[in-house]
């Protein structure tokens, strides 16, 4: 389904280049998703729930806690409550960041390139802070960015649009003068929802799902972006 824009302004459209990049982080920045899936797996396969990694492409976007809703749903398990099942699964995926998290090809040059651009940076994502805190610290990226948000600050997580409008009003940009970088469908229309351009770059299991039609380019890598950038921008 498509909703709505929630931003009332103009939509987005190429116009040159942008005020500002805002960038999803797991599975853009940072090669975390395996290490999600590894975790939940591991989580909630314990507490009865017949998952597979397959099977978490299907919460790909959301918070950690609106994930495990979303399961607790479909395979009540009695015991541990949501709240602690979804600390229980941050406290692994940070650990395992720490351990071995590693950047997404091309993250470091996509950086430098924006930067070079005077393009203004930021990332909006649905992990937990302490999630956040952990990538920029293994990829000594904390300096890299002007805003870091959180959906954890939301009522709502991707694909609702408010963790892109916060992340926008913080740098004091309007939406239309931004584009996002996803690699989720949730993620696509939370960006769209915004009224942002949006850049994606899924992951090839999930590149022909329909919804990635929603973004204004498809790349296959951080790697492509300076060589793509002018033909997004309308330059």
């Amino acid at each position: 389904m498509l909703y709505p824009l929630s931003y009332e302004g103009e939509a987005w459209h190429p116009t040159g280049v942008p005020d500002a990049v805002i960038f999803d982080m797991d599975g853009v920045l940072i090669d975390s998703e395996p290490i999600w899936q590894d975790v939940e797996v591991a989580v909630l396969t314990r507490l009865g729930v017949p998952i597979t990694p397959e099977r978490c492409k299907e919460t790909m976007g959301y918070r950690v806690n609106e994930a495990v809703a979303y399961w607790a749903e479909r395979y009540p398990w009695s015991g541990p409550d949501v709240h602690d099942v979804a600390e229980e699964i941050v406290a692994g995926v940070v650990a395992a960041i720490t351990d071995r998290g590693a950047p997404m090809a091309g993250a470091a040059e996509a950086l430098d390139f924006l930067a070079d651009q005077r393009v203004r940076l930021a990332i909006a994502s649905s992990s937990y802070y302490r999630v956040i805190e952990a990538v920029l610290d293994r990829l000594d990226m904390a300096d890299r960015f002007e805003v870091v948000h959180s959906a954890e600050d939301e009522t709502n997580g991707k694909p609702d649009p408010a963790v892109y409008l916060t992340a926008a009003a913080k740098l004091t940009v309007e939406p239309a003068r931004c584009i996002a970088i996803e690699d989720s469908p949730n993620g696509v229309e939370s960006a769209k929802r915004a009224g942002m351009g949006c850049i994606a770059i899924p992951d090839a299991g999930i590149a022909a799902d329909a919804r990635f039609a929603q973004a204004d380019a498809v790349l296959t890598s951080l790697r492509e972006l300076p060589g793509n950038w002018a033909a997004v921008v309308g330059l």
